[in-house]
C-alpha cells in the first residue's frame, strides 16, 4: 500500500537513449591449449630437477605443439545484425 498522500499512478522507467547497439568483444579468444604443459615444464626446470625428471613434461609439450591447429572460427555477425535491426526496434527518431 502506498504512503498517504502519494500518487498510485505507475510511472514508467525512462532509460537513457542509445545511438547504436554494439557488443564490445563478441569473439572471445580461446586460451592456448599448450599453456598448461609449458607451465608445468618450466616449473619443473625452475625446481632444479634434472632433464630426465622433466622428460615426460617435455614430451607432453612437444606432442601439444606438434598437434594440428584447429581451424579458426568465423567472425561473429552480432554487431552487423544489431546495427541492421536496431532502427526497427527503437522506432522513428525525433527530428530536432
Amino acid at each position: 500500500m502506498p504512503p498517504r498522500g502519494s500518487s498510485t499512478a505507475i510511472n514508467p522507467v525512462r532509460l537513457q537513449t542509445v545511438s547504436r547497439l554494439k557488443i564490445r568483444h563478441p569473439d572471445k579468444q580461446e586460451p592456448n591449449p599448450c599453456l598448461g604443459p609449458m607451465t608445468a615444464m618450466l616449473n619443473c626446470w625452475a625446481a632444479g630437477a634434472a632433464s630426465g625428471g622433466c622428460g615426460h613434461l617435455e614430451k607432453a609439450l612437444r606432442d601439444c605443439m606438434d598437434a594440428p591447429k584447429p581451424p579458426p572460427k568465423g567472425k561473429s555477425t552480432i554487431n552487423h545484425h544489431l546495427g541492421r535491426l536496431y532502427p526497427m526496434i527503437s522506432g522513428p527518431k525525433k527530428k530536432t
